[in-house]
């Protein structure tokens, strides 16, 4: 059953180059499996979870799809997935993502806290940088600009405010995810991810010679919870 939704997923998300693909995907899957192993979380819904987590991403099919679930609901009934089950799917898929944290929603199931954690965990370290480039070339918006510091004020008309250059996106989403992880072993990822991520911009600031920016690193981290 897992490989079927994973080939009706392969069809949607191959294409994508905009750091959503099935990369991301199997990424999010693989780690999602390491916290289910640590947790003792049901492994077979955790996967479909995984799987289907972005196949309705209002970034690639638009609002509609993104708030019926247009994708996931026809994925699982294609591949005779019980009904109970597709309830929880859906129930945590519609709780996963940072927009949907910045409204105060999460998962409460321990396979969808999983799969929250190990989505937002794709988004930090080494790939978590190579995802933000990419999606900055995507949109056609610059990876960085040192005219343009970061918003303060995020809500849920989250990215719509923000995300005008990749670094700018880096401080309003990326530095806030170690905070929001929901299980031990995310928490514990989060953390090594997170420091790969800061090892990154001191760099990027002193390569770039940009010390006003190293100043704003400096001070945002001394701020940071």
């Amino acid at each position: 059953m897992i490989e079927k939704v994973k080939k009706e997923v392969e069809k949607l998300l191959n294409n994508d180059n905009s750091g959503h693909g099935m990369d991301h995907v199997n990424r999010v899957l693989n780690l999602s499996l390491k916290f289910a192993e640590k947790e003792k979380a049901n492994k077979e819904i955790v996967s479909i979870i995984a799987l289907l987590h972005d196949v309705d991403d209002y970034k690639l099919f638009g609002k509609e799809s993104a708030i019926n679930l247009t994708n996931a609901k026809t994925i699982m009934n294609n591949c005779n997935i019980d009904v109970e089950m597709q309830k929880q799917v859906i129930d945590s898929i519609n709780n996963i993502g940072f927009g949907k944290r910045l409204k105060g929603l999460f998962p409460t199931s321990i396979e969808g806290k999983i799969v929250s954690d190990a989505d937002m965990c794709d988004a930090l370290g080494a790939n978590g940088i190579l995802r933000v480039y990419a999606f900055v070339q995507k949109k056609g918006t610059p990876f960085f600009d040192k005219s343009i510091y970061p918003t303060n004020n995020l809500n849920e008309d989250y990215p719509k405010n923000a995300g005008k250059t990749g670094i700018c996106h880096i401080f309003e989403k990326i530095l806030k995810l170690k905070n929001l992880m929901l299980t031990d072993p995310g928490k514990e990822e989060a953390l090594k991810r997170d420091k790969i991520v800061v090892d990154f911009l001191y760099n990027f600031f002193e390569e770039e010679n940009e010390k006003e920016w190293l100043e704003y690193l400096n001070n945002y981290l001394k701020n940071r919870k």
